[in-house]
């Protein structure tokens, strides 16, 4: 990565985008509008901490990080529902499973997480070069999201009404820390479709995680993000999204519908979140989806590796659009498997979303 890369400073990524929680604040059931109000004021305040401090000076060198290794060195803290960070240390590489069932599967979702970047791709941890993967858990009080912070993951345990404890879907784990990953290489601009490319790949590698945790084809797959994590208040609804039909992941009265297009024909201009980061992402995840049924087998293989080959090989701009990460996806689809059927799957999951190539 080159210095002006490295001088970017980090976003402040959640896994439950604002305009859920805009539209669970004003509920009128008090316990849920009360946690939603508390976790939007919360997000804000650290997205705007996030934009005027600068990152620290150990990720604008990731070599100092730590060391390349082909084992994950974890380790779990408690903030005891307080806003503090890291919090109490309670875990570590090598003890034993914890009594706390969040401490371990906090634990084995970053684990999770290392062993598809380092067993699939050759990465070594999230930026490449060792970096020690922290999580925070029981953060905050009924505080209903999960955020990388460009140091740590971070887990609320949500309010068991809307959202049950964050760190029961593997895939939001593999979700957060691929903001980090993105960090490290594009780091992609977080507005407009460059943010929303961030999301999406987010979506794709967490999902690719949960998939080869499970052993799962891309027939098998759910391809939900977030799955388990809607509590017993939300009566339609499966997930935070869905790559196999973005729009689909829930139709609720507490939640609302969800807004995510399919296509570039329902591509939503707005300029909030900024700029629909989480909704337009539903483009590119569907994109993914369509290429990786396509090609069948095993999503992590060569869908997964055309799309890490786009991310991390050095000529995606950080304020890409969707168009410029689809034709480099075709010529990373051709730099890695010559010409045929990946190329043409490439090439057909995009004109179906929409995008154009050329």
């Amino acid at each position: 990565m080159d210095d002006a890369k490295k001088s970017e400073k980090t976003v402040f990524c959640t896994i439950v985008p604002p305009h859920v929680l805009d539209r669970l604040a004003q509920s009128e059931d008090a316990r849920i509008n009360e946690s939603a109000r508390r976790t939007l004021e919360h997000d804000g305040a650290l997205r705007t901490r996030r934009r005027i401090t600068a990152v620290r000076s150990v990720y604008a060198d990731s070599s100092a990080a730590g060391t390349p290794s082909d084992h994950a060195q974890r380790t779990i803290y408690d903030a005891g529902h307080r806003e503090v960070l890291p919090g109490r240390k309670v875990h570590a590489e090598g003890d034993a499973p914890a009594k706390d069932a969040t401490v371990n599967r906090a634990h084995a979702g970053l684990g999770a997480t290392f062993d598809l970047y380092s067993k699939v791709y050759g990465r070594h941890s999230i930026d490449g070069a060792g970096l020690p993967l922290d999580a925070t858990v029981h953060y905050g009080q009924d505080y209903c999201n999960a955020f990388w912070d460009g140091e740590r993951m971070v887990f609320g345990d949500g309010d068991n009404d809307t959202f049950v404890d964050f760190t029961v879907s593997v895939d939001v784990i593999g979700h957060e820390l691929t903001h980090g990953v993105v960090q490290h290489t594009a780091n992609l601009e977080y507005y407009g479709q460059s943010g929303a490319l961030n999301e999406s790949c987010a979506d794709v590698f967490g999902s690719l995680i949960k998939q080869y945790a499970l052993g799962q084809t891309a027939e098998q797959a759910d391809w939900l993000i977030g799955a388990g994590l809607l509590g017993p208040g939300v009566d339609k609804g499966t997930a935070l999204r869905s790559m196999k039909a973005p729009g689909t992941a829930y139709d609720d009265d507490v939640l609302g519908k969800d807004p995510q297009p399919a296509t570039m024909e329902d591509y939503v201009r707005t300029n909030r979140d900024n700029g629909g980061v989480h909704i337009n992402s539903g483009i590119p995840n569907h994109a993914f989806y369509l290429l990786a049924t396509a090609l069948g087998g095993n999503a992590w293989d060569r869908a997964g590796k055309i799309w890490y080959a786009t991310l991390t090989g050095g000529e995606l701009s950080s304020d890409a659009d969707f168009a410029e990460f689809a034709r480099l996806t075709v010529a990373s689809a051709r730099s890695l498997y010559g010409e045929g059927d990946a190329v043409q799957a490439v090439l057909k999951a995009w004109g179906q979303v929409g995008v154009a190539t050329t």
